[in-house]
């Protein structure tokens, strides 16, 4: 597979929405791409305000705030919630 019609940020969204307590790895496994890749992601989404990190003992656990918006034009209108009910459905059909 060469190309998806996802990013990897989305991919990582969709994987926090299903498991808020994926560690780095399964995430890195899940996604395609390194664990580095994943931290880079994970900060990124932090610092944006897509997701807060809660520290629960030594590990992590995420709360993605669906209710923020897409950050392209294309997408104007739409919200994280958006995303994350489409690969709901999809993923249950």
């Amino acid at each position: 597979m060469s190309w998806t019609f996802f990013t990897n940020h989305a991919h990582v969204l969709i994987c926090l929405s299903r498991d808020p307590d994926m560690r780095l790895r399964d995430l890195a496994e899940s996604v395609g791409i390194t664990e580095r890749a994943v931290h880079r992601i994970i900060t990124e989404l932090s610092a944006d305000g897509y997701i807060e990190i809660t520290k629960e003992g030594r590990r992590n656990h995420y709360r993605v705030l669906s209710d923020r918006p897409l950050r392209h034009t294309v997408e104007a209108g739409a919200c994280v919630a958006d995303i994350l009910q489409f690969a709901e459905r999809a993923r249950n059909t």
